[in-house]
């Protein structure tokens, strides 16, 4: 009667931890965020547990099924496409429900793609910031503004065909000469770090079309 968070590899499949492979074959069901993509991981390590589709577009529909089923003695895990639940992913509100609920929780330590990017970056890692994914449209620019005087450094997320359009209110915001750091293909066999000024990566990502998900390590004031 519990519920396992378990980080899932952020691109090499070797970077699943042992722990993770006996809680995922051990649960009687596994919460996936896309159970295609979940299926390749557990074909390549051989676990039959059976999985049942669980993503931002159905964990409201679905979370309080999930808590009464877990009241009623089942345990289960949940996994993202790539990295921890909860970070940039599904997993705070089934996690808040079941806390409500007096229900037990259980985090694996594992992979989350900000890490690796924040101490390749070179930028000070002692103290820092996490945002995550940028706003589209609604409250953008005012959290950019709010952002301009954060003196930790600053870690987002970018998918490719938004890249140029951050880098370019980074230039806005924070100046062309502030500090940045760019990953991509974290792990994976074309992992890039991408280290210059926002101007500089501004004009590199121009030039080579953005390709992957991307780690912003940028700076602070």
């Amino acid at each position: 009667m519990k519920l396992y968070l378990v980080p899932t590899p952020i691109g090499n499949l070797a970077d699943m931890t042992y722990r993770a492979v006996e809680i995922l074959n051990s649960v009687d069901l596994i919460l996936a965020e896309d159970t295609r993509t979940s299926g390749k991981l557990l074909h390549h390590y051989e676990i039959k547990t059976p999985m049942l589709s669980y993503h931002m577009h159905n964990e409201h529909k679905i979370s309080d099924h999930i808590v009464t089923r877990i009241k009623g003695g089942e345990t289960m895990a949940l996994i993202t496409d790539a990295g921890t639940p909860g970070i940039s992913d599904p997993g705070f509100l089934l996690s808040r429900k079941l806390i409500a609920a007096g229900l037990p929780i259980e985090s694996l330590p594992g992979a989350t793609a900000f890490v690796p990017a924040l101490v390749c970056s070179g930028l000070p890692c002692d103290k820092f910031v996490f945002e995550g994914f940028l706003s589209v449209k609604k409250g953008r620019q005012t959290r950019l503004k709010e952002l301009a005087e954060e003196s930790r450094t600053i870690i987002f997320y970018e998918s490719p065909h938004k890249l140029l359009k951050t880098l370019a209110d980074f230039q806005t915001h924070y100046g062309a000469d502030r500090q940045i750091s760019i990953s991509r293909e974290i792990t994976k066999m074309f992992e890039e770090h991408y280290r210059g000024t926002v101007t500089e990566a501004l004009e590199y990502f121009t030039e080579k079309k953005p390709k992957g998900e991307f780690v912003l390590v940028l700076a602070g004031a």
